[in-house]
């Protein structure tokens, strides 16, 4: 089961629901930044303070998967696009981390795809580079409304942290999906994985700003005259 509340387009705000029998996902996303909540967590007891969390006068992020490396990477993307977010995950993590990885990226994917709302007025393509130290990455985002995703980030191990190494592009793969871009992330060096996978997302959160940003007109950035 799948819930979206659509809310003020403007202020570019979502909030999703996001209920199935392998996890249980509540997303409140605000692509400008400033204040966000979730009214009733889903955490109860399992809601801790020493997580992926930062509340600035701009923005506040707080990721709770029950990933650590997860929500490390979705605080670096959320941060670096200047978002305020709130994720909640409750899943079959006694399984592995499937599941709860890619209802995330699924999650994640609608929340944004609800908050941009129509595509116009904005730049639609962004490119962005990150570096971390020996890794650079590289990002190119199109809102084409024609999802698909190409993701090389060459990871060698087998885990980062808790976090299945496979499941960090099927991450971008999902979010790319749900959110109807076509996205094209490449680790271009680097040979910590840390490093790669942490510089892969920011370079992803540069692109996204680029393509959110004011083109100067109301137009349709688009020959068809429409993306939807």
């Amino acid at each position: 089961m799948s819930h979206v509340i659509n809310q003020t387009r403007p202020e570019r705000r979502s909030f999703v629901s996001r209920i199935t029998n392998e996890t249980k996902i509540q997303i409140a996303l605000s692509l400008n930044g400033g204040h966000v909540e979730i009214e009733k967590s889903i955490l109860g007891a399992k809601k801790t303070e020493d997580v992926a969390s930062q509340a600035t006068s701009s923005q506040v992020i707080d990721v709770q998967t029950g990933v650590g490396f997860l929500d490390h990477m979705i605080h670096a993307l959320a941060k670096h696009s200047g978002w305020s977010l709130i994720v909640e995950c409750i899943g079959d993590l006694h399984i592995d981390d499937h599941h709860t990885t890619e209802d995330c990226g699924i999650a994640l994917g609608q929340a944004f795809k609800e908050a941009v709302g129509a595509v116009r007025g904005v730049k639609r393509f962004g490119t962005g580079f990150a570096p971390l130290d020996e890794a650079l990455s590289r990002a190119v985002v199109d809102l084409s409304n024609r999802p698909y995703a190409v993701i090389d980030l060459g990871l060698k191990r087998e885990k980062i942290g808790d976090l299945s190494a496979e499941m960090i592009p099927h991450f971008l793969e999902s979010f790319a999906e749900a959110a109807r871009i076509t996205l094209h992330v490449d680790c271009l060096r680097g040979f910590n994985d840390h490093h790669r996978s942490e510089s892969a997302f920011k370079a992803l959160a540069v692109a996204i700003r680029e393509c959110l940003s004011s083109n100067g007109t109301n137009d349709v950035p688009s020959t068809k005259g429409v993306l939807m």
